[in-house]
C-alpha cells in the first residue's frame, strides 16, 4: 500500500471513528425498547383491562388461525426519537412473526407526543401496505384518539389490522379535499430539515424513563425485551424471529 492510499485510508478510518463518537451521546439518549410480555403492552396506561382483555382474545384467534402476530405497545414518551426509529428498534428486538413467513405487524403509540406508527413485517407489506396502514391510522385510529376513546381506536384497530392481513379490510371512501395540490419545494425542505434534525438535534435526557428500564402497566420496572425469539409458551408471549424492513405508516391525533 502506498503512503498516499495509507493516508487515505487513515483518514477515513478517523472520520468514522469521529461520527461514532459523536453519535454516542445520542444513542444513549434513546430511550429503552421495553420487554415484551404480551400481545398487548400497554405501558402508557391508555387501555382499560377490559379492552385489554378482548383485544388480546382477538390477537390470539389471528395467531391460532393462520400464525399472524399482532403486537401492540404504548409509551408515555419517545423522548425526542422520531417514531418511525424508535418502532424500528422494537420491531428488530421483539421479533414479532414468524421466522420463515416474517408475518408480524406492530401498533406503537406514544401517548406524550400523540403519535402512533404501524409496523409492517416483510411478509405482510403485500397485504397491508403502507397506504392502506395508513388507511387505518386516518380512519380508525385518528377518529377514536382524537374524541379521547383509546378503547375504541385500539380494539378498532385490532380489528382492522386482522381484516387488512386476511385482504378483507375495506377503508371508507375517501373525501375529496378542496385547495391546491401540495408543492414539492415544501416536501423537500421537510425532508432536509428532517435529517438536519436527526444529525444534529440533540436528544432530551430524563423524562418518564429511567436507564435502567420501564415502569410497567401493572407496576415494577421491566428492561430492555428481545431475547432468542420463539413463540412463548406457558401464559407468555414472545416473537417467532420475524423480520421488519421499514413498511407502514406513521401519524398522529
Amino acid at each position: 500500500m502506498s503512503i498516499r492510499k495509507r493516508s487515505r485510508w487513515l483518514s477515513s478510518a478517523l472520520f468514522a471513528l469521529a461520527l461514532m463518537l459523536a453519535a454516542a451521546p445520542l444513542m444513549a439518549a434513546f430511550p429503552p425498547v421495553p420487554a415484551l410480555t404480551q400481545r398487548v403492552n400497554d405501558y402508557a396506561g391508555m387501555i382499560s383491562p377490559a379492552a385489554r382483555a378482548e383485544i388480546e382474545q382477538k390477537l390470539a384467534a389471528l395467531e391460532a388461525e393462520d400464525g399472524t402476530q399482532i403486537a401492540m405497545l404504548t409509551v408515555p414518551s419517545l423522548q425526542g426519537e422520531p417514531i418511525e426509529e424508535f418502532s424500528i428498534r422494537v420491531a428488530e428486538a421483539w421479533k414479532i412473526g414468524d421466522e420463515k413467513r416474517d408475518n408480524g405487524v406492530l401498533l406503537i403509540v406514544s401517548k406524550g407526543d400523540r403519535k402512533v406508527r404501524i409496523e409492517v413485517g416483510y411478509g405482510l407489506e403485500g397485504a397491508l401496505t403502507d397506504l392502506e396502514s395508513g388507511r387505518i391510522i386516518r380512519g380508525v385510529i385518528q377518529p377514536a384518539f382524537k374524541s379521547g376513546d383509546f378503547d375504541a381506536g385500539f380494539t378498532g384497530a385490532a380489528d382492522a389490522l386482522t381484516q387488512a392481513v386476511k385482504g378483507e379490510y375495506k377503508a371508507e371512501p375517501k373525501k375529496e379535499r378542496d385547495g391546491k395540490p401540495s408543492i414539492p419545494l415544501v416536501l423537500i425542505i421537510l425532508v432536509v430539515l428532517f435529517f438536519y434534525l436527526r444529525i444534529f438535534g440533540g436528544r432530551h435526557h430524563g423524562g418518564p424513563f429511567v436507564s435502567s428500564g420501564w415502569g410497567g402497566p401493572g407496576g415494577g420496572i421491566f428492561t430492555s425485551g428481545g431475547g432468542s425469539g420463539g413463540f412463548g409458551g406457558g401464559g407468555g408471549f414472545s416473537g417467532g424471529g420475524g423480520g421488519f424492513g421499514g413498511g407502514g405508516a406513521s401519524g398522529d391525533w
